[in-house]
C-alpha cells in the first residue's frame, strides 16, 4: 500500500556518500527532505542535485536535512559527484543513499512499473520532526523538480504546524494567510492581534502571524 500523509516515514539503515546512516537517527529532531533520482550520470539528475547543493543553506535555515537516493551503488555515486560539482558550479554537501537492492525504493514506493520497473521516479517526501510524512510529490523521469517550491512548502508546513492557519494559492513567506474556519471571529481577534479581513465568512485573511 502506498505511503500516505500522516504515515510514519519508514526507518532504514543504508550506506551513503557520507557513511552508514540510520534514517530516523540521522533526522533527529529536524525536518527531512528525502528525494529520489532515477540514475547517476544522467543530465536532469545532475542539474537537480546541483540545485539542492546550492540551496543547502536554505534548508539549514528551515532546520531541514536533505538526502537523495537512487538504486545505483555507492561507487557510482562517488564517481558521479565530481561531475555534479564541475558542471553545476557547486559542491555536493548532503548525503546520497546507495540503494542497489532497492530496499529504500520499495519502502517508499519509488519504483512505478508503468514508468520503469528498474529505476526510481522523481519522488519527494517531506518528513516532520515527529517522523510523519507531511508531503509527497512524484515527478516523471523526464521532468526536473522545482526545489524553490519544496522550500515554499516547507515554509507553509512549519507555519501551519504552529498556528491555526492555512496558506492560500501561490502563497510565499510574508504573504497573508487564511484563518481556520473553526475559529470564531471573537477568538480570531485574540489569536491574531494584527487583525483580519473577512472576504467571506469562511475566508478570513490575516498577516503572517510570526512576522
Amino acid at each position: 500500500m502506498a505511503l500516505q500523509l500522516g504515515d510514519e516515514a519508514p526507518d532504514f539503515t543504508a550506506e551513503t556518500t557520507e557513511g552508514t546512516i540510520n534514517f530516523h537517527e540521522w533526522l533527529g529532531d529536524r525536518w527531512g527532505v528525502l528525494f529520489s533520482h532515477p540514475k547517476d550520470f544522467t543530465p536532469v539528475c545532475t542539474t537537480e542535485l546541483g540545485a539542492v547543493a546550492k540551496l543547502k543553506n536554505e534548508f539549514d535555515k528551515r532546520n531541514a536535512n536533505v538526502i537523495a537516493v537512487s538504486v545505483d551503488p555507492i561507487e557510482s555515486h562517488k564517481g558521479w559527484v565530481p561531475d555534479i560539482n564541475d558542471t553545476q558550479g557547486t559542491e555536493v554537501n548532503f548525503p546520497i543513499i546507495a540503494d542497489p537492492d532497492r530496499k529504500v525504493a520499495d519502502l517508499y514506493g519509488m519504483i512505478h512499473p508503468n514508468a520503469s520497473d528498474t529505476v526510481t521516479v522523481r519522488s519527494v517526501f517531506i518528513i516532520g520532526p515527529d517522523k510523519k510524512i507531511k508531503l509527497t510529490l512524484t515527478y516523471p523521469q523526464s521532468t526536473g523538480r522545482n526545489f524553490q517550491e519544496i522550500l515554499r512548502v516547507l515554509d507553509s508546513l512549519q507555519l501551519t504546524a504552529k498556528y491555526s492557519v492555512s496558506t492560500p494559492a501561490d502563497w510565499k513567506e510574508g504573504d497573508d494567510v487564511i484563518i481556520a474556519p473553526a475559529i470564531s471571529d471573537d477568538d480570531a481577534k485574540e489569536r491574531f492581534p494584527k487583525g483580519f479581513t473577512s472576504v467571506r465568512p469562511y475566508l478570513r485573511l490575516t498577516p503572517q502571524p510570526n512576522k
